[in-house]
């Protein structure tokens, strides 16, 4: 048994601990910094160990007790060994560090940290279903960690109560199924008062199976909605009530939504994180202002609520009428404009039509937004005064800056943290840029 002795020294963004050992980087799984352990390696490479804890010498005072059953097994969280404070400081450092190795930039403010439930915040989930006859039958859950096994797992911490106690219900469910082994996934979409199970159906389900799946979401009061192919092809199984909505209070806003687009995780989060966009964009009446990669209007709506008129630029067709129409569900197509735009590849008249505005919100995917920050950058584009930059990834966040401030011309007024995934290592942060002033 190859065991290594090692102090860990600091954290990576997969929540794994960070030891050097003869010139090497040792990444531990399970160790937090601070700690003294002796861990068994499980991967050697040329620049770099992997390794896994097999004893604790020294105890981290923020270590402790994993809530969940499955901790250690599942893949769905990484940090619940970490009291919840110190996973927000860790992310900050996250943050900061890429910002700083990647971009050689500081934040002039560090903004407070956006948290709040740590627990049953999870209103989207992928449940991955598997048959496994050696396991006692059907599985449905979050795969193992670092593996495309599905955990064998009977609750969950992090999604809503009613939806953790519907796990064993849903393994006997497919069990029942005559097309137990043509159903890979339920994707989980919740909105107010209203909980949809979308069903990945590999093959038209039999008559039988759609009595049993009606008979389930009636028991269990849920809709069930069949995908057979693309997010498209979703249909309810039996007539929808009423559709899917969150809202944003502050905004006075009601935001219809199918239950396979994209919409935040976390609700609360979310309602915290589109105030202090607002307030850190500040649009005002008479102000233009863009909201790329806008989705179905999360950002474009509440901008419109504060006077100004704004166009978001959105690359999914889909999306961009699911927006249309809740900009007129919300009484604001007078003052909101969406604009269908590959925003990775962009074209003369996207480029055109990104000119000329007072204020921007970028909320890109994990790749980032290279293209718009090198589109800023050019010599004569009239770009906006101020950006407000949502991140879902430091590393791109820190890429996209670099090019703002060292080639557009703007200067990173402030960035923070939102803990928008308890209990994982995904870092969602906001960032404020300013035009720089001579």
């Amino acid at each position: 048994m190859d065991l290594l002795e090692l102090h860990i020294d600091g954290f990576d963004h997969e929540a794994r601990g960070v030891a050097r050992q003869d010139g090497k980087v040792v990444f531990v799984e399970g160790a937090l910094i601070g700690e003294d352990v002796r861990a068994r390696r499980t991967r050697s490479r040329p620049s770099y160990e992997i390794a896994e804890l097999v004893e604790l010498k020294s105890t981290s005072p923020y270590r402790v007790a994993p809530r969940c059953t499955y901790f250690g097994v599942c893949g769905g969280c990484s940090m619940q060994h970490l009291e919840i404070r110190a996973q927000v400081a860790a992310k900050q450092r996250m943050l900061e560090d890429n910002l700083w190795h990647i971009a050689k930039l500081r934040p002039e403010l560090i903004l407070r940290p956006i948290h709040g439930p740590t627990w049953r915040y999870r209103y989207r989930a992928r449940l991955s279903v598997r048959h496994v006859v050696k396991k006692g039958g059907v599985l449905v859950g979050f795969h193992e960690r670092r593996s495309s096994f599905v955990a064998d797992m009977k609750s969950c911490e992090v999604l809503p109560l009613h939806v953790s106690a519907l796990l064993p219900r849903l393994r006997e469910l497919v069990a029942s199924l005559s097309m137990r082994d043509c159903l890979p996934q339920f994707e989980l979409a919740i909105g107010e008062g209203k909980t949809v199970l979308v069903a990945r159906v590999l093959e038209p389900p039999l008559e039988h199976d759609l009595k049993l799946l009606r008979e389930f979401a009636v028991l269990h009061d849920v809709a069930i909605w069949l995908q057979p192919k693309g997010p498209d092809t979703a249909v309810p199984l039996s007539p929808d009530e009423g559709p899917l909505y969150y809202e944003l209070p502050e905004f006075g806003l009601k935001m219809p939504f199918r239950p396979t687009d994209f919409t935040q995780v976390n609700h609360a989060i979310n309602r915290s994180l589109v105030s202090r966009a607002m307030r850190l964009l500040a649009p005002c009446p008479g102000e233009r202002i863009a909201d790329l990669f806008c989705g179905l209007g999360n950002f474009t709506l509440p901008i419109a609520t504060r006077g100004a008129s704004v166009m978001g630029f959105e690359g999914s067709k889909s999306l961009t009428e699911r927006a249309t129409q809740n900009a007129a569900a919300n009484q604001l197509d007078d003052r909101v404009r969406f604009h269908l735009a590959n925003l990775f590849e962009l074209t003369e008249a996207s480029r055109q039509a990104l000119a000329g505005f007072d204020g921007m919100l970028i909320d890109p995917p994990r790749e980032g937004a290279l293209e718009v920050a090198r589109l800023l950058a050019e010599e004569g584009f009239s770009g906006p005064r101020r950006i407000v930059y949502v991140s879902c990834n430091p590393s791109s966040l820190a890429r996209d800056a670099a090019i703002l401030v060292r080639e557009a011309g703007y200067r990173l007024a402030s960035a923070g943290i939102v803990n928008m995934f308890p209990h994982t290592s995904h870092v969602e942060s906001v960032a404020l840029f300013e035009r720089a002033t001579s």
